[in-house]
């Protein structure tokens, strides 16, 4: 399987601050751009793929940052500018206690959230290789739910296959139930991937990893991967079990190393490789992405895959 991948979703300027401590004294933050989906598509730019993602911003200098930096990634980005409504933001603090809230966003309203399926035309999805969503687009709104549904209907008629990540935000789900989409999606997917706390929020509390992907594969899909962090991943892959260890790296920041393992597996199932090859590189893009703050700048190049130390006890996924 070879081609374009095709990605939809909401991209945010990210404030992060330079020195530890609460947002309510630092007084240096750096600027730059995140979003699952778009942090899937810098992924598999780096590693050689043919991408584009579409999403809407606002027509202000943190839209016009969002084009420009996923442009620069080799992205062919369908950027939809709305007028109405402002680019979405999140800020990053390094909390100095595990109860303080280290990312902070101001989404609600925002152009991202405002994404619909009459957006979708120019993003050429019948034509694609492969469609990726996550659960966090359908969370935004209701335009935004039925553009990601409505993708899915227009790949699935057209025979490309859909890559589902959950991506579980709580926070953007307080007065709806997920389940129904979640499951809904990924019934409709080709490979599904989850943590262990959003698979059992698919099929069910109790069941380890094994079990999980067991209970995912039989809504549907035929590549079901759970992502375990430290513990690296288990994957049920047209009926055969892999388990696959993590690899150890000196931690700088872990936001953004669950995308960089979806990218490298898809990339390696655009190349054709067979499941073990695209789970190894996956633990060893989402360690490398590990390895740099921010939540794409550490992702790796195809060149960089072999330059991995394996030299610290600090355990990623």
């Amino acid at each position: 399987m070879s081609g374009r991948v095709v990605t939809l979703g909401e991209t945010m300027a990210l404030l992060r601050a330079e020195d530890g401590g609460s947002l309510a004294h630092v007084d240096r933050l750096r600027i730059g751009v995140g979003g699952a989906e778009s942090n899937v598509a810098v992924g598999l730019a780096r590693l050689g793929c043919d991408v584009a993602w579409l999403g809407r911003v606002g027509a202000d200098g943190l839209g016009d940052r969002v084009i420009r930096e996923l442009r620069g990634e080799g992205i062919d980005v369908i950027g939809v500018v709305d007028a109405e409504a402002p680019t979405g933001l999140m800020i990053k603090e390094h909390a100095a206690t595990d109860s303080a809230r280290p990312v902070v966003y101001y989404r609600t309203g925002s152009a991202g959230s405002r994404l619909s399926a009459e957006d979708l035309e120019a993003l050429g999805i019948p034509d694609a290789a492969l469609l990726h969503v996550t659960g966090i687009t359908p969370a935004l709104s209701e335009s935004a739910r039925d553009a990601v549904l409505t993708a899915i209907g227009i790949a699935t008629d057209a025979g490309v296959p859909v890559s589902f990540d959950v991506n579980h935000r709580a926070s953007l789900w307080t007065d709806r139930d997920p389940v129904e989409t979640y499951r809904a999606i990924a019934g409709s997917s080709t490979i599904v991937f989850a943590g262990l706390d959003e698979a059992r929020l698919l099929v069910g509390d109790g069941l380890d990893a094994a079990a999980a992907a067991e209970a995912i594969a039989a809504l549907g899909p035929s590549q079901v991967v759970i992502k375990l962090g430290p513990d690296g991943c288990t994957a049920l892959i047209d009926g055969e079990r892999f388990d696959v260890p993590a690899i150890a790296v000196q931690v700088v920041d872990t936001v953004g190393a669950g995308d960089a393992f979806v990218a490298g597996y898809l990339a390696e199932l655009l190349a054709g490789l067979p499941a073990e090859d695209r789970l190894a590189t996956a633990v060893t893009t989402g360690a490398l992405a590990c390895t740099s703050p921010g939540d794409w700048e550490g992702f790796p190049r195809r060149d960089q895959l072999g330059h991995l130390e394996q030299a610290s006890d600090t355990v990623i996924r």
